[in-house]
């Protein structure tokens, strides 16, 4: 894994869950799977993220990652998923 920003992401029943944005290293490949179960019994459970997605730019300002502009991203793409159930 190269770098990981993790924001908050609404959910129904416990209001907000991790969501984490993942760019992987050149050459490495990793699933969301992977990842989950790496986080397993390292970090407490609600810090588990609920969401992977795998990008490769970054939202930036001159010199730092948006992390308001991932959460949006993230929020509008449960949106349409729970608009289209």
């Amino acid at each position: 894994m190269k770098i990981a920003q993790v924001v908050a992401a609404p959910d129904e029943k416990y209001g907000e869950v991790a969501a984490a944005f993942v760019e992987v290293a050149d050459g490495a490949t990793v699933s969301k799977d992977e990842l989950i179960e790496f986080c397993r019994g390292r970090i407490a459970t609600y810090k588990i993220p609920r969401h992977v997605r795998f990008v490769q730019e970054w939202p930036m300002s001159s010199s730092k990652i948006q992390k308001f502009r991932l959460r949006d991203r993230i929020v509008a793409e449960l949106e349409g998923v729970a608009a289209a159930s």
